[in-house]
């Protein structure tokens, strides 16, 4: 297991997906984001079943970071209630771990 997590969150336009993950990552909350085009959600939202085309930001960022990730999304968010999500990462490529956690804030430089 490594003190890595994968933060799953969505958004309804494309700009605000943008916007999100250059923030993170020029923030170094986050080593890298992914922005998926396309996802179709399903859920209840107000007693209601709604369904949108969204787009998946998919976070790579550490457990210690995680707080302050969701601050800093919940700050530059449209949605009401956004989606945060983290799912651990139980092991990866040694290379691309340690390129990851050289990238996230408190790493030495």
């Amino acid at each position: 297991m490594t003190d890595n997590i994968v933060v799953l969150s969505t958004c309804a336009a494309e700009a605000d997906a943008e916007r999100l993950a250059r923030a993170l990552v020029e923030g170094r909350l986050a080593a890298c984001v992914n922005v998926v085009p396309g996802v179709r959600s399903f859920y209840r939202w107000k007693g209601e079943i709604e369904s949108a085309v969204e787009f998946l930001l998919i976070v790579k960022t550490s457990r210690d970071l995680f707080p302050a990730l969701c601050a800093e999304v919940e700050k530059l968010h449209p949605y009401e209630v956004p989606e945060l999500l983290a799912l651990p990462v139980v092991a990866g490529a040694e290379k691309y771990l340690s390129w990851f956690q050289a990238n996230l804030r408190g790493a030495q430089q």
